[in-house]
């Protein structure tokens, strides 16, 4: 292994953990404007949404990019619900990287019928100005970006269609006092498309296990982020990550939840042949991957706390 060579030094970094999709509503005064929403196709299937780990098949939402060259991506994206004294709101949650600086875009999602969902059937919603149709977060370091659900599912709407699909409520959100709560060693569970990769007949993502590498009490090198310990690829951006508590290893008057949301996925980690450690974009695909690099196997996460925060400019901003 090169990094166990005496001749050359190792360094590690990080890069923004993105791979984005393919064609394209628009911000208009505070509206969003959908135009060319999509097809649908697939293969039936039935599945029973009974337990919780089944509704985290169904938070994610795949996102396929063009960029600027022509080439392909994808990523993750999910859907999270917030209460606010102007009531609930739902939206779309990703990375800002894997959103701008691309040709077009779309967001696929699993159709509904009867309040079930279609396994494999299809409907992919193409975006136009798609950079411009997302609302980033106001700190343009916080690797954040949203787009409100209403004018899509009214989209689907006029298609005949209904969109399947589970919110990730932000009350599950940890607050100061259940990050102290929290051990340094805490099981993540994450949900995405690593490498693009996903169950095309049947629309499902992939869900994925690791630990968290640092302690979510504190903010990493200062930045409200921690890292988790898995396997995380371009693609990944975007990821939801939950911290799994099982109930029998928590104090009942502590807390009670299974599943915490934890946080987003912005970015990996590279070992390199240099000497020094630079922050650099993840490439939109694997092809871009600089030949000498090494993943090694650590993710940066933004805390969910910031998620709230986007939601909270964007309403403060715009009155749906």
């Amino acid at each position: 292994m090169r990094w166990r060579t005496p001749l050359r030094t190792s360094t590690v970094t990080r890069r923004v953990a993105h791979e984005p999709l393919r064609r394209g509503g628009a911000w208009r005064g505070g509206e969003y404007f959908v135009a060319r929403p999509a097809t649908a196709r697939g293969v039936l299937r039935h599945m029973e949404i009974n337990s919780l780990s089944k509704k985290l098949l169904f938070n994610t939402v795949r996102v396929d990019t063009e960029l600027e060259d022509g080439s392909a991506g994808s990523g993750t994206a999910f859907v999270v619900s917030h209460a606010h004294v102007r009531g609930n709101h739902t939206f779309i949650v990703t990375n800002r990287h894997l959103v701008e600086n691309v040709r077009r875009g779309g967001l696929v999602f699993t159709q509904k019928r009867g309040g079930r969902p279609l396994i494999g059937q299809r409907f992919e919603l193409h975006i136009d100005d798609f950079p411009h149709a997302w609302f980033l977060h106001p700190d343009p370091e916080t690797d954040l970006a949203i787009i409100p659900m209403r004018p899509l599912e009214q989209a689907a709407r006029e298609q005949g269609l209904e969109l399947y699909y589970h919110v990730i409520d932000t009350c599950l959100v940890p607050d100061a006092a259940a990050l102290h709560v929290l051990d340094a060693l805490e099981e993540v569970l994450f949900v995405g498309y690593p490498s693009g990769v996903w169950d095309q007949v049947n629309l499902m993502p992939i869900l994925r296990r690791g630990t968290t590498a640092t302690p979510m009490m504190l903010d990493f090198e200062g930045r409200p982020e921690f890292l988790i310990d898995a396997a995380v690829y371009p693609g990944s951006s975007g990821s939801p990550v939950f911290i799994y508590q099982p109930d029998t290893l928590r104090p009942r008057q502590i807390l009670r939840r299974k599943f915490l949301f934890a946080g987003v996925i912005a970015a990996v980690f590279f070992r390199e042949e240099a000497n020094h450690v630079v922050p650099a974009p993840v490439p939109a695909n694997d092809a871009g991957v600089v030949v000498g690099s090494e993943m090694i196997d650590l993710g940066l996460v933004i805390k969910a706390q910031a998620v709230i925060d986007i939601i909270n400019a964007y309403l403060g901003k715009w009155a749906e």
